[in-house]
């Protein structure tokens, strides 16, 4: 029962560590060795984790729980100086990164897949083993990581304002229409990214409890269905320098947010019988690969283009807080308010079937309200700020007062 606390603390921590690091990378630290640091510290933290559990009959939960949430915190900014660190190696070897990144990035969700397989396959998705892995693996990338091309440090000898010296430039970047509703949309995109995480496997696998859908092989393997998606991102994220050079930034996110109406609309229409609504299943699966990739990626590569030098790294982790952070924690807490209140455990498996239809409906309802606020409000025509006008937005009282 409480799981749940586990994936909500990804979020949670998502609020402050990727910007508190992304500032460290700007001002104090070369972002390589930031993300090697981090990786490091992830890393002890989560084999402490392991052998703690393995080394008890029962593991206590607070005791886990406090080891889990030290290696996150240090995680979740991995995901944003990732991004600095290889859009840099990029640029100095005179690469564009809108065009050279996205081939790069299929080896992350690569990874994902075959560390979730050899876990599956190991047995240790049931053990503290699965810990163990997990440290393993990020030890050899928190060392891989300082061999990377190094990071400029943005440092000066004026006399620094509060702003400058606590490395807050990169929320100056709110006090531009353009990139203030850039960051708002993130936001409110980001509240889709967990949904079906969390509940795509519980509506599938419910299915095997109404008779006519109980012989059915997805309601038997829901998890070998919902790895589609991960395949589909993979294929997804080479499409992307494309489409962003063909249709821009807005068009590109707009596509992610009618993708995420498909996503949820499918799930809500589709059943796991072979002859019945089993395409929608696997339809909704495609999809996902252009709901996250359009978003997730292209918006890292939008945030990377629209920022100077100086802050980018600190840009970088505001996006991840607006998305991971305030979006995906606000999206997991409504989905489970959402969830409990139409799904009934105490009612027919037909009736639960009904109430977690209407669940996926009022998703496809909201992404549809974003993608059409957003297809209103969103502008891209205007120049990539400079540092002078980053400046300016810096020496306004308002902006003073927002941070």
């Amino acid at each position: 029962s409480k799981i749940g606390l586990f994936y909500a603390m990804q979020g949670i921590v998502s609020l402050f560590m990727p910007a508190l690091m992304g500032i460290v990378a700007d001002r104090w630290i070369q972002a390589q060795r930031l993300l090697g640091y981090c990786h490091l510290l992830a890393t002890g933290f989560m084999a402490a984790a392991g052998v703690y559990a393995l080394s008890v009959p029962q593991a206590e939960f607070a005791a886990l729980f406090t080891l889990y949430a030290c290696s996150v915190a240090f995680y979740m900014p991995t995901i944003a100086l990732s991004n600095s660190v290889a859009y840099n190696a990029l640029e100095v070897r005179g690469l564009d990164p809108e065009i050279t990144f996205p081939p790069i990035r299929i080896w992350g969700t690569i990874g994902f897949i075959a560390a979730m397989w050899c876990c599956d396959i190991a047995g240790f998705q049931s053990t503290p083993y699965q810990f163990l892995q997990c440290a393993a693996l990020g030890l050899v990338m928190g060392f891989y990581s300082m061999t990377m091309p190094a990071c400029e440090i943005r440092r000066s000898d004026d006399k620094a304002s509060l702003i400058d010296a606590l490395g807050l430039k990169a929320f100056a970047l709110f006090k531009e229409k353009r990139m203030a509703l850039f960051f708002i949309f993130s936001m409110l995109l980001g509240v889709s990214l967990q949904i079906t995480n969390g509940y795509a496997n519980p509506y599938i696998t419910s299915f095997k409890d109404i008779p006519e859908f109980a012989s059915a092989w997805a309601a038997r393997n829901a998890n070998a269905l919902i790895s589609l998606s991960q395949i589909s991102e993979t294929l997804c994220i080479l499409l992307i320098p494309f489409f962003l050079k063909r249709f821009g930034i807005k068009g590109v996110m707009l596509m992610s947010m009618i993708a995420w109406v498909g996503r949820f609309g499918f799930f809500g229409a589709g059943d796991p019988e072979l002859t019945g609504g089993l395409w929608m299943f696997v339809l909704s699966c495609i999809v996902y690969g252009i709901a996250f990739d359009f978003f997730n990626v292209s918006g890292g590569l939008y945030v990377d283009k629209m920022t100077t030098p100086d802050i980018r790294s600190s840009a970088q982790g505001l996006f991840m807080i607006m998305t991971n952070g305030l979006g995906a924690t606000i999206g997991t807490l409504s989905a489970m308010a959402v969830v409990n209140h139409f799904v009934d455990p105490a009612a027919s498996p037909e009736l639960q079937l009904e109430g977690w239809r209407t669940c996926w409906y009022i998703f496809a309802a909201y992404a549809a309200v974003v993608a059409l606020l957003f297809a209103l409000l969103f502008h891209d025509s205007e120049p990539r700020p400079d540092s002078r006008s980053i400046k300016k937005a810096e020496a306004s009282p308002a902006v003073a007062d927002e941070i």
